[in-house]
């Protein structure tokens, strides 16, 4: 991993409230995700963040860096247009994904039921 920035720092610049680059987003994802940056340098970015808030294109560059920082399912080509994800916002009690995901495979629509458990109560 390139040590153009350091964690630290950056987490230092969020927390005086000035904005962080996409370089700098980035930077600091690939640390996230490639184990480059501690459990509590990630906390103390997201505290920072939360106290301080992001700019609209902070927020546009770490929903970009997030967005192609992992992988992504590949769908045979005879698929194309078949497939449909039913994503709970996480309300309590939802439970429409057991019903609509059956019935919608019967109708031919391709649903994976990837499921997030950080939602914890549903």
């Amino acid at each position: 991993m390139s040590c153009e920035y350091r964690i630290p720092d950056l987490i230092a610049k969020k927390r005086d409230g000035k904005v962080l680059s996409e370089k700098e987003i980035n930077h600091f994802v690939k640390a996230v995700t490639s184990n480059g940056a501690s459990e509590s340098q990630i906390g103390a970015m997201l505290m920072a963040i939360f106290l301080k808030e992001m700019n609209d294109d902070e927020t546009v560059s770490l929903t970009k860096a997030m967005l192609s920082s992992g992988s992504s399912l590949q769908w045979p080509e005879e698929w194309r247009g078949s497939v449909a994800d039913k994503h709970s916002t996480g309300g309590v009690g939802d439970k429409v994904s057991l019903a609509l995901a059956p019935a919608l495979a019967v109708c031919g629509v391709k649903v994976p039921m990837i499921s997030g458990r950080g939602l914890g109560h549903t």
